[in-house]
C-alpha cells in the first residue's frame, strides 16, 4: 500500500492531497501561500502553513508522517518566495524533461521525510529587452495541471490548453506533447480589482457575473477588442444608468471585454505559436470556461475543436501530474 501526499502552494493558498494506490482519500486546503514570503520577506508562515495543512490531512485520514512513501511539491512553492527556489526547466518540456528537473530536499520543520519538488518552465527568450520582453513568459503548477489533463483525458497534441484564473496560462503543446511556450495574463485579479475597487463597484455590486449570458458576453468582447478595454469597462456605468439591463447582464458584459482582450493575447502574443486551426482544451474555473468556450467558438478566427474539461476530471489535477512526473522519474513504482 503506497501512501503520497501532494502539495499544490499558490499566491494565495496551499492544496495537500493524499492518495493510497493512486486514490484521493484525504484533502485540506489553507490560507497560506507565498505571498505571505512576498510581504513579510520571511518563509516562517509558508513553513507553518504548508506543515498545519500537511498535518490536517493527516489526520483526517487517520495517518501519521511515518505511514507516508513520498511528497511531492509543485507550484510556487519551488519559487524565490517559496521553500526551496528551483530553476525553471526550459521549454520544450515533457514528462521527462520535468521528471529530470526534479529535486529532492530535506525541510524538517515542514515535514519529516525529503520533499520533491517539480520544476516549473520557461519560455527561451535571450537577452530580454523592450524588443522581445513579451516573448517571455514561465509558470511553475500549470505544467503539472497540463501534464494531469493529457493524462486524464488522453490527449496527443498538438494542443492549445487554455487555464483561466487569477493569472490565465495559455499554454502551447506540441505533437510529442511538449510544453513548446506559454503566455500569462491579469484576467482574474483585472476583474476583481474592476468588481471591487473601482467606479464600477456599484454598478456591478461588487459582484461577478453569476450565469453566462451569451448576448452581453460576446458585446462586451467585442466592444473590447474595437475601442479598447478602459473604455468598454466604463461602458458598464453607461449600462447601470441608462439601459435596463440588469447586474449579471452587466457582469458579462465586464466579463466578454477581460476575456475578448484575452483572445487578442492568444491570437498574437509571440510567446507562443496559435494556429486557427489547433485544437483548444479549456480547464478551469466554471463560468470562465464556459464564457472562454464560448467567445471562441463565436470568433471566425478559431476553427480547431474545442473542448472543455469538467469539473470531476479536473478536480486533483495538480496532483495527479505530479505522481505521473514522480513516476517517470522512477520514485513510484
Amino acid at each position: 500500500m503506497t501512501h503520497i501526499l501532494t502539495i499544490d502552494t499558490g499566491t494565495t493558498n496551499t492544496r495537500v492531497t493524499l492518495w493510497r494506490d493512486g486514490v484521493v482519500i484525504a484533502h485540506q486546503a489553507h490560507e497560506v501561500g507565498v505571498r505571505d514570503t512576498a510581504i513579510s520577506g520571511s518563509r516562517e508562515k509558508l513553513k507553518k502553513g504548508v506543515r498545519a495543512t500537511l498535518l490536517k490531512t493527516l489526520e483526517e485520514a487517520g495517518l501519521t508522517e511515518n505511514d507516508i512513501s513520498l511528497v511531492l511539491g509543485s507550484g510556487m512553492i519551488s519559487s524565490n518566495v517559496g521553500l526551496f527556489e528551483l530553476p525553471h526547466v526550459l521549454a520544450p518540456a515533457g514528462l521527462q524533461q520535468l521528471a529530470r528537473g526534479m529535486v529532492s530536499v530535506t525541510i524538517p520543520e515542514v515535514f519529516s521525510k525529503p520533499l520533491w519538488f517539480v520544476p516549473g518552465v520557461r519560455n527561451v527568450v535571450e537577452n530580454i529587452g523592450l524588443h522581445n520582453c513579451e516573448s517571455m513568459d514561465m509558470m511553475r503548477g500549470e505544467e503539472v495541471e497540463v501534464i494531469g489533463v493529457i493524462d486524464q483525458m488522453g490527449i496527443t497534441g498538438p494542443a492549445m490548453m487554455v487555464m483561466p484564473g487569477s493569472h490565465s496560462k495559455f499554454v502551447c503543446i506540441d505533437d510529442k506533447n511538449r510544453i513548446t511556450g506559454c503566455v500569462t495574463t491579469l484576467a482574474g485579479e483585472l476583474m476583481y480589482v474592476i468588481t471591487h475597487n473601482t467606479i464600477l463597484a456599484q454598478s456591478l455590486e461588487s459582484s461577478f457575473a453569476t450565469t453566462i449570458s451569451p448576448e452581453m458576453l460576446l458585446a462586451g468582447a467585442k466592444s473590447a477588442q474595437t475601442i479598447g478595454l478602459g473604455r468598454t469597462c466604463f461602458n458598464v456605468r453607461i449600462l447601470d444608468q441608462f439601459t435596463i439591463y440588469e447586474r449579471n447582464d452587466r457582469a458579462n458584459f465586464l466579463l466578454g471585454a477581460i476575456l475578448g482582450a484575452d483572445l487578442l493575447t492568444l491570437k498574437n502574443s509571440t510567446a507562443i505559436k496559435m494556429l486557427p486551426g489547433t485544437p483548444v482544451i479549456i480547464c478551469g474555473k466554471p463560468i470562465m470556461k464556459e464564457a472562454l468556450a464560448l467567445l471562441i467558438q463565436n470568433d471566425d478566427y478559431f476553427s480547431g475543436k474545442v473542448t472543455v474539461v469538467s469539473d470531476e476530471v479536473q478536480a486533483h489535477l495538480a496532483g495527479l501530474g505530479a505522481i505521473k512526473v514522480a513516476t517517470a522519474r522512477g520514485l513510484i513504482k
